[in-house]
C-alpha cells in the first residue's frame, strides 16, 4: 500500500470511530456515570472484542460465517440477546443517592462504587457485546479489503496488519469519547442531576439496537 492510501485508511478509520454507535453510546454512558477510568475500560473492552473479529476475518472464519445462514443467525440472536441484556440492565439500575459524586456511583457492579468486580464487568460486558455482533465481522470484511491491493502476496497478514492498525487508532479515538464524557459529567452538575436518566436512555437504545439487530438479514454474497 502506498503512503497517500494509508493515510486516507487511517483517516477513513478515525472518522468511522467518531461516527456515535452502540460501541461510542457505552463508553459515553460508563464514562458520564462512573468516571473516566470506566470509561476507559470500556473502551479497552470494546478494543479487545475487535481483535476477535480481525483475527477471525484474517484466517476466514468470518467469511465462513459470512457465508452461513445458520452462523450468522446463531451469532446474529445471541448477539441481540445480549444487547437486550445489557440495555434492561441500565434501565433496571438504581439511581444514584442526591448529591452523590460521579466518581462514586458505578452502573458497572450496581453497588455504587468503582470497584475491580464492577470494572472487570465493564469491560467483559464491553467485550462480548462486540464479539456477538455480526455486523461488526461484516464490517471488516467489507472495510479492510478495499485497502489491500490486488496483488499481494499474503493477503491474510495484509488484513491482520491493516486491522490492528484500524483497532489501534479506535482505541484512542474511544479513549478520547471516555475522556471527554467524563470531563462533561464533571462539570455540568445539570448532566450529573440527571445521570440516571442518562443511563435508562442509554439502555433504551441498547434494547432498540438489540432488537435491531435481531430483525437483520444476512447480506447476499
Amino acid at each position: 500500500m502506498s503512503l497517500d492510501h494509508l493515510a486516507l485508511f487511517i483517516v477513513a478509520g478515525i472518522l468511522l470511530n467518531l461516527t456515535p454507535g452502540p460501541d461510542v453510546l457505552y463508553i459515553v454512558a460508563h464514562a458520564m456515570r462512573s468516571g473516566a477510568r470506566a470509561g476507559i475500560v470500556a473502551a479497552l473492552g470494546i478494543t479487545a472484542g475487535c481483535f476477535v473479529h480481525i483475527f477471525a476475518a484474517a484466517v476466514g472464519v468470518s467469511a465462513l460465517m459470512a457465508a452461513s445462514a445458520t452462523a450468522f443467525t446463531l451469532l446474529k440472536w445471541a448477539g441481540a440477546a445480549y444487547l437486550v441484556f445489557v440495555g434492561l440492565r441500565m434501565l433496571l439500575a438504581r439511581a444514584p443517592a442526591p448529591g452523590a459524586s460521579i466518581a462514586i456511583n458505578s452502573i458497572a457492579d450496581g453497588a455504587g462504587n468503582t470497584s475491580a468486580t464492577g470494572l472487570k464487568r465493564v469491560f467483559f460486558q464491553g467485550f462480548w457485546t462486540n464479539v456477538l455482533n455480526p455486523k461488526v465481522a461484516l464490517f471488516f470484511l467489507a472495510f479492510v479489503p478495499q485497502f489491500i491491493a490486488p496483488g499481494t502476496a499474503n493477503k491474510p497478514l495484509a488484513f491482520l496488519l491493516l486491522g490492528l492498525l484500524f483497532n489501534f487508532n479506535a482505541l484512542w479515538v474511544n479513549i478520547g469519547w471516555a475522556l471527554a464524557s467524563a470531563w462533561l459529567a464533571g462539570r455540568v452538575a445539570a448532566v450529573q442531576q440527571r445521570m440516571h436518566w442518562l443511563e435508562r436512555t442509554a439502555g433504551l437504545m441498547f434494547v432498540g439496537f438489540g432488537l435491531k439487530l435481531a430483525l437483520t438479514e444476512q447480506p447476499a454474497p
